[in-house]
């Protein structure tokens, strides 16, 4: 069976431990993709029944490297699923408003509503990325900011929402094959940005953050999964698993009826 490696509490992370071309778990991708669709469509059924009981919501935090496959994992995962009941949220550079309050401000306002899935690609955690690679802040400004998450997402935690954070792990060797077949796909090339070979050339100060945030961030209440994701379909079947492991241990459930439906009559 396909899972996501749990990083616990208080570990200490170290990416290169993790073979991000792993499909450890599932015997081949033709099992894998079924097993995925099965998923998915348990999936849509829990999310019905969540909707439906209106009490809590699931947050799904998604991470990684550019190219990293966060909205590839959008696009498979929550397929056939109700949009009713998703609320999706891509977080880019923040807004003139935005930067007049603190960081968590924006991301809060976004947090799904009871009943909901919420998806945030790219989230609050680009704080204590972007942040520390490029200088965005003073250093003491952004080690403050860990301890805030943490605050942020237990209160999520405390108030119904159950948080599942997940970094999509890809090998640098894999973000180089996906960058040329961008450039090589006139359908794909509009998301090639010369600006993500800049970011590329800071690889190893992007990996250094994400083992930080892994490290200083990955709670009870709210933990971190790492993802191999040089193999997309892999990537697919491990985020769905987790979120169906997830969403059946809520196991929710729509309130009765409030009224006798043996006494209805439909004409």
């Amino acid at each position: 069976m396909a899972e996501a490696i749990l990083i616990k509490p208080g570990s200490k992370v170290k990416l290169k431990d993790y073979d991000p071309a792993s499909t450890e778990g599932v015997k081949d991708k033709a099992e894998g993709l079924a097993q995925l669709e099965r998923d998915r469509l348990e999936m849509n059924d829990l999310q019905e029944r969540l909707y439906a009981e209106n009490k809590r919501a699931l947050l799904v935090i998604l991470q990684a490297m550019d190219t990293g496959g966060k909205d590839g994992t959008v696009k498979s995962v929550l397929s056939g699923i109700n949009p009713t009941g998703v609320e999706i949220n891509s977080f880019k550079a923040p807004s003139e408003e935005e930067r007049d309050h603190d960081f968590i401000w924006r991301i809060h306002a976004r947090a799904p509503r009871r009943g909901n899935i919420g998806i945030f690609n790219r989230s609050h955690y680009e704080d204590v990325l972007v942040a520390r690679v490029h200088s965005l802040a003073p250093a003491k400004e952004i080690e403050k900011r860990y301890d805030v998450i943490n605050r942020f997402e237990e209160n999520l935690a405390a108030t119904g929402t159950t948080v599942l954070k997940f970094f999509l792990h890809i090998s640098r060797e894999e973000q180089k094959r996906r960058l040329e077949e961008r450039l090589a796909d006139e359908a794909k090339i509009w998301k090639f940005d010369p600006n993500d070979l800049k970011e590329r050339a800071l690889w190893d100060e992007y990996q250094a953050a994400y083992e930080l945030a892994l490290s200083r961030c990955s709670t009870r209440t709210a933990p971190w999964y790492v993802v191999p994701a040089d193999r997309k379909w892999y990537r697919n079947v491990v985020v769905a698993r987790t979120i169906v492991d997830t969403l059946r241990k809520l196991d929710p459930r729509p309130a009765p009826a409030s009224f006798d439906p043996s006494t209805i009559t439909i004409i």
